[in-house]
This record gives structure tokens, C-alpha cells and sequence, in this order.
């Protein structure tokens, strides 16, 4: 045991000595694994970060929550998609605890896009109509003010509460409760009273709160859009739906479709014009399709690496070419086969591992920057360093053994007459 040890300790000394020798030499053939590990260190902590973000967003909205929308196709924030759509009065008899007894809050939607003006000021944001139990099912919190009200619902009120950022771009520092702003559609221009300003709540797949404007549910369907169906009905882009418990939510699920079916005249076989989107369904979805992106992210990186692992074979076999006189008087010796495969393996593998560690410190310096720059999120992990390290490593030997070979398999006596 203790001979091996010091015949490794040897060859390590030995790679060392004839890497240390061309210095240059071996960190230009470093810098390709050095690239490529920190390609996939990098890459894979920005796939991480993005599954981490989507699922966060569709976690904090929670698991226990259903999304109905009219049309098979269940296009969120769409118009009807069916031949009459999603009616207030779908809704109402969402909201009947008889008929959706797993349900805890049902909440409806309508609206679509506008041009917000406040002075000199205008932007395009999403007006979204409203009912106040919107605030409680989203978690909104106000930084100033008032959320809309059942009174304003029941009046058709033009008062309006601004998301942070739209607040932010129309009136900077201002105080704009009470301010007039105008609001303009394909349908209308109306002005409304801003009654609220939210705190800023972060970005959602389902709910962009800090760049909309929410209005009543009933001004947004009858003020600013042409919220009816062909037979003059209310309708709703969607309707929000809690299960009182995530256990519950297949359920809930169950009870809505047969709800709507009956509703609509569907039978049990016929194609829905509607759909529920399941938010845990989603979840594991974007899961899925987020794993799949970091693996493909990494692949792509993994391929500067195998071009960094080239680069090591064509320089060890320069160094084979090189030192051919120095195997042969070492052969000539008493040195094995097994002596000389060692020491040109051992330089091919440090060669590998101390570019994969330069890699992994370029690699999480990138991701940083990322981080710093606040418009992404990068997650390193001790997973993807592993699979870095381990895989220039796996490089570095797999270049590594033709030329090690070869060295090896120098005729000692050939090898002392090269020139």
C-alpha cells in the first residue's frame, strides 16, 4: 500500500514538474477546460434559478388554486373563447356553496389592455376588473390608500388602484390619491379617480400586479371594454377559484366542470367550451419543462468541454513528441510501462482538474454577476459543481489515455535515437 502511495505521489510530482516547465503552455490548454466548466457551472445555476423562480410564482399563488377560462383552449387573460363564454352568472353559481361545496372563494375577472395618461405621462399597462375579494385571494397589500370596494362594484365606479410600478412611472414620488387619470381603450376613454397605490407585490405567471391597474369588476365590463356576449350577457375573462384545502382540489375541480356542463347543455362526452386549469398540474409542468432546459443548458456547455479536452490530447501528444528521448533514457533505467502511462496520465489529469477548478471559481463569479445585475436569479449548487468537476476530470482522462499510451509503448531504443 504504501509503495503505490509513493509511486503516486511520485507521478503527481513528476506532472507537476513537467507542467510547471511550459507554464504557458499549460494554462492556454487549462483555459479550454477552464471555459468550458465554467459554461456549465454558469448555465446550469441560470437553469436552476429559472425553475427555482417559476415555481416559487406559481407556489406563492398556491397549489389549492384553479383557474377557469372560457374556450377549449383556456387562453389566461383572453377574450370569451366559447360561443357564449364565461358569464357572471357561471360565476354567481360558482360562488353557490351548495353547488361548489369545495370551493373557499370564488373570484371573477374581466378586463384587457389600455393606454393609461396622467398629464404628460401615458403608458400601456393591463386593466384589470375586479371584485374586492381579488386583494385577499392575491395577497395585495396597499401602500397607500384603498382597494376597491362592494359599493364601487355595485355603482359601476370610476375610481382605480394603480400597481407599484405603473404608480411609480406616472407620478414618480407624487402622492397621486385623488388624481384624475385617463384611461383609454378600443372601446372608450374614461377618466377615474385613483383611490390606492399597491406596494410592490413581485411578478407572477397569473397575476402581474405591479404593472396593472385594477378597476371594478362591473365598470371594467361595462366603462372601459364591451363586456357582453352575443346575447347581451355579462361576461368574465376567468374565474378564480380556491379549494378550501389542496386536498380538495380535485374535487373542486370535479364539481366546477359538472357545474359549467350543466350550464352550458354540455354532455358528459362533449368537448368542453371552457377549461380548469389545475395549479398543480402547472407546477409540475414547469418543473418538467424547467428540468429539461437546465439539462439542455448544460449539454450545450458540456461541449466547450469536450473541445477543451481536444486541446489537452493535442498537447500531450506534442509533449510525448517532445520528451521522446527523456522516456527512452528512462525506460533504458528500469522504468515500467506502467510507469511512463502514469506520469503522462497524471499531467493530462491535473491538467483537467486544475481547469475545472479555475472553471468552477469563473463559473460562480459569472453567476454573481447575474445576480447583481437583478434581472435574474442564478442558483449554484453543489450538484452542478460535482457534475463540473467530475466531468473535466472524466475529459482529462479520456484525452488523456491515447497519448499516455503511446508514450508507454515507446521502444526504448528508438525512443534514444530520436531527434
Amino acid at each position: 500500500m504504501r509503495t503505490r502511495l509513493a509511486d503516486l505521489w511520485e507521478n503527481i510530482r513528476v506532472a507537476l514538474d513537467g507542467l510547471l516547465a511550459n507554464k504557458l503552455r499549460s494554462v492556454l490548454t487549462m483555459l479550454g477546460v477552464i471555459i468550458g466548466v465554467a459554461s456549465v457551472v454558469a448555465l446550469l445555476s441560470i437553469g436552476n434559478g429559472a425553475s427555482a423562480s417559476i415555481t416559487s410564482q406559481i407556489s406563492s399563488i398556491g397549489t389549492n388554486m384553479l383557474i377557469v377560462t372560457a374556450g377549449g383552449m383556456g387562453r389566461i387573460g383572453g377574450g370569451p373563447g366559447g360561443s357564449l363564454g364565461l358569464t357572471m352568472s357561471d360565476a354567481e353559481a360558482l360562488e353557490d356553496p351548495n353547488q361548489v361545496t369545495a370551493a373557499a372563494m370564488v373570484v371573477p375577472q374581466y378586463g384587457g389592455e389600455g393606454q393609461i395618461i396622467y398629464g404628460d405621462s401615458n403608458l400601456n399597462a393591463s386593466i384589470t376588473g375586479v371584485p374586492p375579494a381579488y386583494q385577499d385571494l392575491y395577497d395585495l397589500t396597499l401602500a397607500r390608500g384603498e382597494f376597491i370596494s362592494s359599493s364601487e362594484v355595485d355603482k359601476r365606479a370610476k375610481v382605480a388602484v394603480l400597481g407599484a410600478t405603473v404608480a411609480s412611472d406616472l407620478f414618480g414620488s407624487f402622492n397621486p390619491i385623488g388624481q384624475k387619470i385617463k384611461v383609454s381603450t378600443f372601446g372608450a376613454t374614461v377618466s377615474l379617480t385613483v383611490i390606492g397605490v399597491l406596494d410592490e407585490q413581485g411578478g407572477s405567471m397569473l397575476n402581474e400586479a405591479d404593472s396593472s391597474i385594477f378597476v371594478p369588476l362591473s365598470t371594467a365590463q361595462t366603462k372601459l371594454f364591451n363586456g357582453r356576449n352575443s346575447l347581451g350577457q355579462l361576461v368574465v375573462n376567468r374565474v378564480n377559484v380556491m379549494a378550501k384545502s389542496e386536498a380538495l382540489v380535485d374535487t373542486a375541480q370535479t364539481q366546477i366542470d359538472a357545474v359549467l356542463r350543466d350550464r352550458h347543455g354540455l354532455e358528459p362526452e362533449e368537448d368542453a367550451d371552457f377549461r380548469i386549469i389545475n395549479q398543480a398540474d402547472m407546477l409540475e409542468m414547469a418543473t418538467s419543462v424547467t428540468s429539461s432546459l437546465t439539462v439542455f443548458l448544460g449539454a450545450i456547455a458540456g461541449i466547450s468541454l469536450l473541445v477543451g479536452g481536444i486541446g489537452i490530447m493535442n498537447i500531450m501528444l506534442v509533449s510525448v513528441t517532445e520528451r521522446t528521448r527523456e522516456i527512452g533514457l528512462r525506460k533504458a533505467v528500469g522504468a515500467r510501462k506502467n510507469d511512463v502511462l502514469g506520469q503522462f496520465l497524471m499531467e493530462a489529469i491535473l491538467l483537467s482538474l486544475l481547469g475545472g477548478l479555475g472553471g468552477v471559481l469563473v463559473g460562480i463569479g459569472l453567476s454573481q454577476i447575474v445576480n447583481l445585475t437583478g434581472t435574474f436569479n442564478s442558483v449554484v449548487t453543489p450538484g452542478s459543481i460535482l457534475l463540473a468537476v467530475t466531468f473535466s476530470l472524466a475529459i482529462g482522462l479520456f484525452f488523456g489515455i491515447y497519448p499516455a499510451n503511446k508514450a508507454a509503448g515507446l521502444n526504448p531504443i528508438e525512443a534514444l535515437r530520436y531527434e
